[in-house]
């Protein structure tokens, strides 16, 4: 049979790995404020997406936060997640992206994903970098 390895460990080593990441990209702020207002129900999707999204799909070494970071804004346009989009637009930020480059990824996602798509990523992605005072 062979040696089996705890599931419980395997998980909380990428709970740690991915709050770590999650925490450098996303901000103490918005982190602590997704943990702290989850309750036993919810929990749930925390650990979901700090161990897969992070921990897991994150911490491989093979790309680094900025190509994640752009990959993501290309595939939020694509899902329609505007929510999720203004929040890796504040991550890609961090990460090295520039404001150039956050606008030639949504233009090529709205060719790919259409117009509609890419004018609601446009748009929550403005709202967000004129927040941040990147834009006019």
């Amino acid at each position: 049979m062979g040696h089996q390895h705890d599931p419980k460990e395997t998980m909380g080593d990428l709970f740690e790995r991915g709050l770590k990441l999650r925490r450098e990209v996303l901000g103490d702020d918005y982190v602590d404020s997704s943990l702290n207002n989850a309750n036993e129900f919810t929990m749930a999707i925390q650990h979901i997406a700090t161990e897969w999204g992070w921990g897991y799909a994150w911490g491989r070494p093979t790309l680094d936060k900025k190509t994640r970071s752009k990959i993501n804004l290309a595939m939020l346009t694509a899902l329609g997640r505007v929510h999720e989009l203004k929040l890796h637009v504040r991550g890609a930020i961090t990460n090295g992206v520039t404001v150039d480059e956050i606008k030639e990824i949504l233009i090529h996602a709205t060719a790919y994903c259409g117009i509609p798509a890419g004018l609601d990523a446009f748009m929550a992605a403005n709202e967000v970098l004129k927040e941040m005072g990147k834009v006019k």
